[in-house]
């Protein structure tokens, strides 16, 4: 009685990213640059290893992009098996290119960017329309290699020889609502981010009322180091209501006391 496990349950679903349609499709590879970390097969097959040698290749790098890039070299290296589909969106044509890895790793230097490679067999050239909004979104990744996970049966089921679905112009996606909602929310994140990381004190300030100022207030920010309670303040004339505004930039909850300066420096209507 064997105990190996099933051959489709071992496959995995990867998409991956490239700048040159031409040897994809025609080379039947896949492949990533980064040719100054050289033959990924010679450095020890643990993510440690591989992080030492990426920074050792790329001493500029910023800290952040760091564990995605070793992650993506490391995947493509020694997680990706053969048998294991690719998804590659080709842009010279528009079209969802699905394939089988067929070959281990190679290094090969003598290319010009994408040195390292894999050997693949290209199964089916299917439209972008053929699948959901939701699909798409998902090897839409900013990552140039990535595991596909959420709509990987969607991908797969193309392969089946009856497959012909698209969406028409007159069918709704119901896929639509969720990637948009997926959009607005890292949006939201990347903004509130970047908001707390470059905007502090003072700076935040004038932010705040420059965002005023776009929605058609008028906007007088108070002197710096004042104790009055009010950073900013706001009016379309010189009618009330006015907008006081007092701008904290903080991680911890807003105390209580804050809350009341800013009442206590408030006139009616404001």
């Amino acid at each position: 009685m064997s105990n190996q496990v099933p051959e489709t349950e071992e496959k995995r679903v990867w998409g991956i990213h490239t700048k040159d349609d031409n040897l994809f499709l025609k080379g039947n590879v896949i492949a990533l640059g980064w040719q100054q970390i050289g033959d990924l097969s010679l450095i020890a097959p643990d993510r440690e290893s591989f992080k030492e040698k990426y920074i050792a290749a790329y001493p500029d790098a910023k800290k952040g992009s760091i564990p995605t890039g070793v992650g993506m070299l490391f995947r493509f290296c020694h997680e990706v098996q053969v048998g294991d589909y690719i998804i590659y969106p080709s842009k010279i044509d528009r079209m969802i290119n699905i394939g089988e890895v067929t070959g281990d790793y190679k290094y090969v230097p003598d290319a010009s960017e994408y040195v390292q490679q894999r050997s693949v067999k290209w199964l089916k050239h299917v439209p972008r329309m053929s699948f959901s909004q939701g699909a798409l979104y998902e090897i839409g990744s900013a990552m140039s290699f990535f595991m596909v996970k959420n709509y990987a049966d969607e991908f797969l089921a193309a392969l089946d020889k009856g497959f012909a679905k698209s969406i028409s112009d007159g069918e709704e996606d119901d896929t639509v609502g969720a990637t948009a909602d997926d959009i607005i929310e890292s949006t939201k994140d990347f903004i509130l981010k970047e908001l707390s990381r470059q905007l502090k004190g003072y700076d935040l300030e004038q932010f705040v009322a420059d965002l005023l100022q776009a929605m058609g207030y008028r906007t007088t920010v108070s002197p710096h180091g004042g104790d009055s309670g009010i950073d900013i303040t706001a009016y379309k004339d010189e009618l009330p209501p006015r907008i006081l505004v007092q701008v904290k930039s903080q991680d911890s909850d807003i105390k209580e006391t804050t809350i009341q300066s800013l009442k206590g420096a408030m006139r009616e209507g404001d």
